[in-house]
């Protein structure tokens, strides 16, 4: 089965949770494909798609969105699973859905979704965007649990192999 393997990312956390589950996937036998949504050709021949996004303000990204509509439209129908990135902290927070998850979890039916803590490194960041995480008083620091991830990824391939 191959399987897309997608995340919208703006300076590359979110990217690196995608990239995390791609191999954990490739470990268990799948072929895997790993690309930003902006990207994504036709869904024609994958069996599983996992989407992901980075969430700023509570919103997944504009090129995750769109890719969730395209799924939500194909008639290839491949099983879906949502990831979101972005609470900062230990624990991390906030710790509610982004949202926009609830409408796009309408449109695509996924198997489920699944909210991971995420990276900030406010050197990276613009002027607004560190005075936003002064603002709201995030951490700086990367609070991604790669074992949870991998975890995750695992009951897909899990999931996938039980069909």
């Amino acid at each position: 089965m191959h399987i897309l393997v997608s995340a919208a990312s703006k300076h590359g956390a979110t990217s690196g949770i995608a990239d995390h589950v791609g191999t954990t996937l490739r470990n268990r036998g799948f072929a895997v494909t790993v690309e930003p949504p902006d990207k994504v050709g036709s869904l024609e021949g994958y069996g599983a798609v996992v989407l992901g996004s980075a969430v700023y303000a509570g919103h997944w990204m504009k090129s995750a969105k769109g890719l969730a509509s395209r799924i939500g439209r194909s008639d290839a129908s491949p099983r879906v699973w949502l990831f979101s990135s972005g609470p900062l902290g230990d624990p991390p927070q906030p710790d509610e859905e982004p949202v926009d998850v609830a409408k796009i979890v309408e449109v695509v039916g996924p198997v489920n979704h699944r909210l991971f803590a995420g990276r900030i490194d406010k050197s990276e960041l613009s002027f607004g965007e560190r005075a936003i995480m002064v603002a709201v008083r995030a951490e700086d620091g990367d609070f991604r649990d790669w074992n949870e991830i991998a975890d995750w990824a695992g009951g897909i391939a899990d999931a996938l192999a039980a069909d």
